[in-house]
Order: C-alpha cells, then structure tokens, then sequence
C-alpha cells in the first residue's frame, strides 16, 4: 500500500464524515490512474468492513455510451454496497446526510450462485440470478460540484451513497430484459423513460463485465449479493422534499423521499 493510496483514502473518508466536498483527487495528482483509483476505493471499504459495516452487494455506473463519453472513457466502473446504504421501499433519506444526491433507476439482480471472472458471459449471469427487482441508486460525489473524471469516481466507490429495493421478484426466464421499460418520475412528474437495453444492451452484460472486471482483483460476486446493473436513464438531482418513484413494466416499483 503506497502512501499516496493511503492518503487519498483518508481524504474521501474525511469528506464523507464531514459532509464537506473536496477537489478531484485528479487535480492533486494528475498521474492518477483508474487501478490506483481503485486501491483507494478497497482500502476505505476495508476500513468500514473493520468497524463493523458489511459488503452486500457491488454497483456497476457508467453503462451508458452518454455517460462514457462524457468522461472520456469506454468501460463502465464499480462500487462496494454497504448494509448501511440500505433505504426501505418509500423510504426517506435525510439530505443531511448527502452532499450533492442525484438518483438513477435501474434493475437489481440478486445472486443464487457465486460468479467469479474473468470470460463469463451474459447467460453465466442469467443462470447465477435468483430474481431481479427495481432498484433505484442514490448517487453521492465526495469531489466538489461533481467534477469528477474516471478516477474520482472510482476512488469515492463510484460515487455510491444510498439505494433502494422494490417491486416484486420476478425470475430473469421469466422476461426479456432488454425490452422492460421505464418510466421515472420526480414529485409525480415523468422526468425520464428509459429501457433494458441502455445498460451495455442489456443489464445482464453489465454484471458480466463487472465480474471480469473483478476478478483483476480476486474479487468474484457472492451467492446472496445485490448487484445495481446501472442506470436506464439519467441521474435526476435531489433536494429535500423531492420524491422519486420508478415504475418498471412487469416488476413493480420503488420510491423513496428526500
């Protein structure tokens, strides 16, 4: 562990404590690369998993070709999840506890089987999913104004804060992923649409690709794992007393309220 990790570590754990943003880590050291990036991120989830907090999941972002290009970049990225990122369906997060939220929707897998990289493909994750369910992904940058690019983000565990489960289980033979619609909205208005399909063509692509990814860094998906396949739209600010509801065609809904 080089002491450049270890510190760019405590400076994200100190600006999500203090609910104060900083400057890119980028514009600290512009030599920064995205493995780098990416030992900051383990180093500060094995410093929660040490107090006590506990891995139960893993989010995939930049799925969509708007997003990587945006950041001039052309793979997705990830994050950890956490028991403490958890929000109940219709739940309320209190927007003391975020620095700049914005919320994405998009579909949830939960794992039956471990899945460990590298070369598994789309059916492998098909045939490892117990059920899928909406999800909706409150997004939180630790870096000042979202002035971000590829290694920022990866270092704040992708720029994770909160998430939410809804809807009902449907098992993945059961539908066509590609083709499930969505429908967002933000204090009752529809705000964007979108499709299984945006995420890398399909969301079971991003899993896969998220298990290869990880597998770089002996990492596999876990038995029993929530896994965020990425957003079929974009992300929407959120301020207090907005509410968020995503409606999904044949598995359900899922709110929350700031």
């Amino acid at each position: 562990m080089t002491s450049k990790i270890e510190e760019f570590a405590k400076t994200l754990a100190e600006a999500e404590s203090t609910l104060v943003g900083i400057v890119p880590l980028t514009s600290m050291d512009s030599k920064l690369t995205v493995k780098e990036a990416y030992y900051v991120q383990l180093e500060n989830i094995k410093k929660k998993v040490e107090q006590g907090q506990k891995i139960v999941g893993k989010k995939i972002g930049l799925t969509s070709l708007a997003m990587q290009n945006l950041l001039g970049v052309d793979e997705p990225d990830y994050g950890h999840l956490l028991d403490s990122m958890v929000v109940e369906n219709g739940g309320f997060i209190s927007t003391k506890k975020v620095l700049q939220p914005k919320v994405e929707a998009e579909i949830a897998f939960i794992l039956k089987k471990e899945l460990r990289g590298p070369n598994l493909t789309a059916l492998d994750v098909l045939q490892a999913t117990e059920y899928i369910v909406p999800a909706l992904e409150i997004v939180d940058s630790r870096v000042k104004d979202w002035k971000i690019k590829l290694a920022d983000t990866v270092a704040d565990n992708a720029s994770s804060g909160f998430y939410v489960l809804g809807g009902k289980p449907v098992k993945v033979e059961d539908i066509d992923l590609e083709l499930i619609g969505m429908a967002f909205y933000k204090n009752g208005k529809l705000v964007n649409t979108g499709v299984g399909a945006a995420a890398l063509g399909n969301p079971a692509n991003c899993v896969a690709w998220l298990a290869n990814k990880l597998s770089e860094f002996d990492i596999p998906l876990r038995a029993g794992e929530v896994i965020l396949s990425g957003a079929l739209s974009a992300a929407i600010e959120a301020r207090t007393g907005d509410s968020f509801t995503a409606r999904f065609a044949h598995i359900g809904q899922v709110s929350v309220h700031f």
